[in-house]
């Protein structure tokens, strides 16, 4: 499923109904934007919380949100486009992909500590990535 941004994805993942609580899917070999296995974390954001502004030089990441409510916001400095995600396990349950060379940004939008996780094709590296105060681009967060 496109975003209408070149370099992000978003692709519908499933949910599995089981007895005691649903499975979330998150990503298998082949799927759109699997690439390489670098590593996987979760991170977690406080309810009005934003962290960013982030570019990876050459680190593509796919973002889940299993727990919560997070809104996305991928800037193309380049192009001077912007793209707005909101993942939840509830509202179309989606992996969002970010190639290399885009601004992210995001925020917790739950009442509660939402949860991501995100498949990255590298390893951590402090060195492959840049980082920006959040009023380098202007935008207004749903809070």
């Amino acid at each position: 499923m496109t975003t209408g941004m070149l370099g992000v994805l978003l692709t519908p993942l499933r949910q599995i109904p089981s007895l005691n609580g649903p499975i979330f899917h998150a990503m298998k070999a082949g799927d759109p934007g699997c690439m390489d296995f670098g590593e996987a974390y979760f991170s977690l954001i406080d309810s009005g919380a934003i962290k960013g502004w982030k570019r990876h030089t050459r680190m593509t990441l796919n973002l889940v949100v299993p727990v919560g409510r997070i809104q996305f916001r991928v800037h193309d400095e380049a192009a001077g486009r912007f793209a707005n995600i909101v993942l939840s396990p509830t509202d179309d349950y989606a992996r969002l992909t970010v190639s290399p060379g885009l601004w992210m940004a995001f925020g917790g939008l739950d009442a509660q500590t939402s949860m991501l996780l995100n498949i990255a094709d590298l390893p951590h590296d402090p060195a492959e990535a840049v980082t920006s105060e959040l009023d380098r681009f202007r935008w207004e967060w749903a809070r």
